[in-house]
């Protein structure tokens, strides 16, 4: 076991944490696979950058029916990325340079080729085998209706019917994402014992802590009703609690056990909640004394471009996690959505202002170091990267492309791999180009588009302009200012205000400008960082700036 670098306080109160979506950030071995050959490579890359830690999507030996959330063995790393001894010595050589490591647990399925599905198949209804999962038999006269009327989060019904024993139409399972991703039943003492084990089996190795996958959806109300609306997948239709497979109040009872565990390792273990809950008073569930540590702040990422509601997220989300002692998580992009350059600069046709969104993207990113607590920052996000909406439909590899019947394109266009030089036939992603061009390679398991080499790491690299000096700058501010990361937050806007106007401490203010005209600036000593060059000593519209106070 490698031990975690050590802090005085609780690390992750106010880390920043850089998301790497493995398969996308670096190849080492040219396959058109990141892998952790290639994220060993480009760890001071990450450690110049400022961050305290990395939150690495899932490693485990999988299908990669969606991209290692099916997780065939969660002790084995997946071959493309490498192998276990690989992982431990990332593990090692990452907190060489200051750096944590957090893997992602995926707790609410299991990959359909994992042996204890491979099992259940094999034993038949009413087995012990089945009672690790969800099996129920269908409705209708033989049977050939699913047992309720749940939708999956991928499109299509959340129930697939197997063959019996006597080779005919049998149970059905539940399968809340894709069927290759069987729901496992958390009611069985067999699971509660297995994740267990799988968490104290990372912890022994030296991992910092766990991002949980869908952690509001662990715990199913055993009668499996039917939803009055199937459409409502996280439960802002019904009471709360009373969702039948979305934050129900005995998934805390499941973290409580792991927190548990977490306390007895030394170096401050944690775990981070992906939570899509209906409320910030239902997030602080998550954060409450005993249970998890921190959880993502899902409304502020997807507050619209306005200072109302930008600053009702940072208020109330606050308040309420304030309120249990836990910090807030700030982030703004991920695997999941659309980049923020896209998300800000989305015209109503469908186009995208670039230019808009890059803009208001960078501003966001300063808004964003300036609040109280931790944030995540999703790998090319420090690039100012918009999504790629134009991928061909062939290269598409998210199952909601096919589970929705081709109608729903997913979401490839956020996970294309890096680009980390201007030039080759990766753009530097793999060894097939730049100094190890002779080494040759497949391509990008997803295409990378032309345009991609604005953005590159080298050129942003030697740019005062760029979007990745900016964020430098940031995290270095950031961790000089007594100021940034946990404390108090003061308003000196007014709620109706086109700017959002804060003090951070006695000597520092952020200013974000969301309106259409310049705004002057509150009486300072310095201008510490600009999102944007100011106008004649006003701030543009769409842009930040942080002050040094008088």
């Amino acid at each position: 076991m490698t031990t975690p670098p050590e802090d005085d306080a609780p690390w992750w109160r106010d880390a920043v944490i850089y998301q790497v979506y493995i398969r996308s950030f670096a190849d080492g071995d040219g396959d058109g696979v990141g892998d952790l050959t290639g994220l060993a490579d480009r760890l001071g890359y990450l450690a110049d950058l400022g961050v305290d830690a990395l939150w690495i999507n899932p490693w485990y030996a999988s299908p990669q029916v969606d991209n290692g959330y099916d997780v065939a063995d969660y002790r084995a790393i997946e071959p493309a990325y490498g192998t276990l001894a690989d992982a431990e010595q990332l593990i090692a050589r990452a907190h060489e340079h200051g750096l944590r490591v957090i893997p992602d647990l995926v707790p609410n399925h299991l990959s359909a080729a994992h042996a204890w599905f491979r099992a259940a198949l094999a034993a038949g209804p009413g087995s012990p085998e089945r009672a690790r999962f969800v099996f129920r038999p269908g409705r209708g006269p033989h049977g050939e209706e699913p047992p309720t009327n749940w939708r999956a989060h991928f499109g299509g019904p959340a129930w697939t019917r197997v063959e019996g024993p006597d080779g005919g139409p049998g149970e059905w399972y539940l399968h809340l994402f894709d069927p290759g991703q069987p729901d496992v039943d958390w009611r069985n003492d067999e699971v509660r014992a297995e994740f267990e084990d799988v968490v104290r089996f990372w912890f022994d190795r030296g991992v910092d802590g766990f991002r949980v996958d869908v952690a509001h959806g662990l715990a199913k109300d055993p009668a499996l009703p039917d939803l009055a609306d199937p459409a409502d997948l996280t439960g802002a239709s019904l009471p709360v609690g009373e969702h039948p497979f979305a934050d129900r109040d005995e998934v805390q009872e499941i973290y409580e056990s792991w927190r548990r565990i977490a306390d007895g390792y030394p170096g401050a273990r944690m775990f981070v909640a992906e939570a899509w809950v209906p409320s910030p008073e239902r997030l602080a569930r998550y954060v409450s004394p005993g249970r998890l540590q921190t959880a993502f702040n899902f409304d502020f990422l997807l507050a619209p471009w306005e200072p109302a509601a930008l600053r009702e997220a940072i208020d109330v989300t606050t308040g309420y996690l304030h309120g249990v002692g836990a910090p807030a998580t700030w982030v703004l992009e991920n695997h999941d959505v659309v980049r923020a350059p896209s998300r800000y600069g989305r015209r109503p046709d469908g186009s995208v202002d670039v230019a808009l969104g890059v803009r208001r993207a960078r501003a966001a990113l300063l808004l964003m170091a300036a609040l109280p607590g931790g944030m995540y920052v999703y790998q090319g996000q420090e690039l100012g990267l918009p999504q790629v909406d134009d991928l061909p439909d062939d290269a598409l590899r998210d199952p909601t492309w096919e589970r929705s019947g081709h109608t729903e394109r997913g979401r490839d266009g956020c996970r294309v791999p890096l680009p980390w030089t201007a030039r080759g036939s990766s753009f530097g992603f793999g060894p097939d180009s730049g100094e190890h061009a002779d080494r040759g390679g497949s391509p990008p398991w997803l295409p990378q588009p032309e345009w991609f080499a604005e953005y590159a790491v080298d050129v942003e690299a030697d740019d005062a302009g760029s979007t990745l000096t900016l964020l430098r700058g940031a995290l270095t501010r950031r961790r000089a200012l007594d100021a940034l990361g946990e404390g108090p937050l003061t308003w000196e806007s007014a709620p109706g205000d086109p700017a959002l106007v804060f003090r951070r401490g006695p000597g520092f203010a952020c200013v974000v400008n969301l309106s259409g005209t310049a705004v002057g600036l509150p009486a300072h000593e310095e201008v510490l960082l600009v999102s944007d060059p100011l106008d004649d000593g006003a701030l543009p519209p769409d842009a930040a700036v942080w002050l040094a106070l008088r």
